[in-house]
């Protein structure tokens, strides 16, 4: 399947602080009787950390965002809905060092090893009936240019290269990776968000059906990963 584009993003990075300086007066009278003398003594002007620029504030690289993610940061919620649909995650686990056990392709390896990807976690969900499950990947990279490489690297019409299914232990998604599956990846900042969603029943999705495959993905980064990372944006951290 084809890789989606980039959805979106960041959350609103705040202006800088403004600092008032008071300067003070500073008045007496001399010995002669003349007119008092004033004079004006300006306080030196603090040092205010300055927020980074661009669409993706501090998350635009780790230099600025330094802290590693965590599980519960971005795989925190085990059940939750969106627009009434239910989601349910069922496993997850953070892959450190290199990355490439957590993808299949020597093109991806390449990319996340040549994009200094420290970390990469991933979680598995199913909808209410089971019916659709996917596997969804977040890989914290050294900046947005090896995030939007690592996105990109499993683009093509025969895809080879790919975030690799986590099964559970549940009746649904311990079918992960048996079937046909509508895989890409999204990028925010110096994240590759990467995705493998598929029908239980493993068969491979038509045109209609690419849809309802695309909303579970949105649903379940919207209400997970993107939230944790649209914080880091802001402040530069877990918060």
């Amino acid at each position: 399947m084809g890789s989606p584009a980039r959805r979106r993003f960041a959350g609103a990075v705040p202006a800088g602080l403004v600092a008032t300086l008071v300067i003070g007066l500073v008045t007496g009278c001399s010995d002669d009787g003349g007119a008092p003398a004033a004079t004006t003594s300006a306080a030196p002007k603090p040092s205010l950390p300055v927020a980074p620029g661009g669409t993706f504030g501090y998350a635009a690289s780790r230099e600025t965002d330094p802290d590693p993610l965590t599980l519960n940061e971005i795989f925190g919620r085990s059940r939750f809905k969106s627009n009434g649909r239910s989601y349910k995650m069922t496993v997850r686990e953070m892959e450190k060092k290199d990355c490439k056990d957590a993808v299949t392709g020597e093109k991806l390896q390449k990319a996340l090893k040549a994009a200094g990807c420290n970390q990469l976690a991933r979680a598995s969900f199913h909808d209410a009936k089971g019916t659709v499950i996917g596997t969804v990947g977040v890989a914290n990279l050294k900046t947005s240019k090896g995030a939007k490489s690592v996105a990109g690297a499993g683009a093509g019409k025969e895809r080879k290269d790919y975030l690799k299914p986590l099964a559970g232990d549940d009746d649904h998604t311990k079918e992960l990776g048996d079937g046909e599956a509508y895989a890409g990846g999204w990028t925010h900042g110096h994240y590759a968000i990467l995705l493998w969603f598929q029908f239980k029943d493993g068969h491979a999705p038509k045109k209609a059906e690419l849809k309802r495959l695309y909303q579970a993905a949105v649903d379940i980064t919207d209400a997970t990963v993107f939230t944790a990372l649209d914080t880091r944006s802001v402040r530069g951290g877990r918060g």
